[in-house]
């Protein structure tokens, strides 16, 4: 096995923390999906959508898709079937920006949705200890700043 700098074995894929990370948010992911468009009929990134909308009701298209991670034409389409199914309103705003917010049906269903995403959450809480809870709750803090400053680090690198 090859050695690190400080002269420890380099850790193989499946012991890196980031790996084993987002394997598990996968995990975690997958079956919320299933679950949420089996009992909703909502997909993932609609049912995050839905969420950001509820949680913040002056957001604009680009501001929910960069809170939701995906670009804007990827959130464009995900806001188009909201508002298809009733889900959603858009309403013109300043410019060509257009201002979202969940109509009554989209409240209803943001209302199941967010409470069987809290009796999930609770799941997968319940098996840690509240030591455990605190900790785990205090190291993605950690973890999430300093992800944030590497990528901001990683940006500032000129391109090869």
């Amino acid at each position: 096995m090859a050695e690190r700098a400080d002269g420890r074995d380099l850790v193989p894929i499946s012991g890196l923390l980031s790996y084993r990370l987002s394997r598990t948010s996968s995990a975690m992911s997958r079956s919320a999906a299933l679950r949420y468009r089996r009992e909703f009929d909502v997909s993932l990134g609609e049912w995050r959508a839905i969420a950001l909308i509820a949680a913040d009701p002056t957001l604009t298209l680009n501001r929910l898709a960069r809170r939701a991670g995906l670009d804007k034409a990827q959130m464009s389409r995900v806001v188009s079937r909201l508002t298809e199914r009733g889900l959603v309103d858009r309403t013109a705003g300043s410019g060509r920006t257009s201002q979202l917010a969940l109509t009554s049906e989209g409240t209803r269903v943001y209302r199941g949705l967010i409470a069987a995403a809290n009796e999930r959450d609770a799941e997968f809480l319940a098996a840690l200890t509240p030591e455990e809870t605190a900790t785990l709750h205090g190291a993605l803090e950690k973890l999430a700043d300093l992800a944030l400053a590497v990528e901001e680090r990683e940006r500032a690198q000129p391109d090869c």
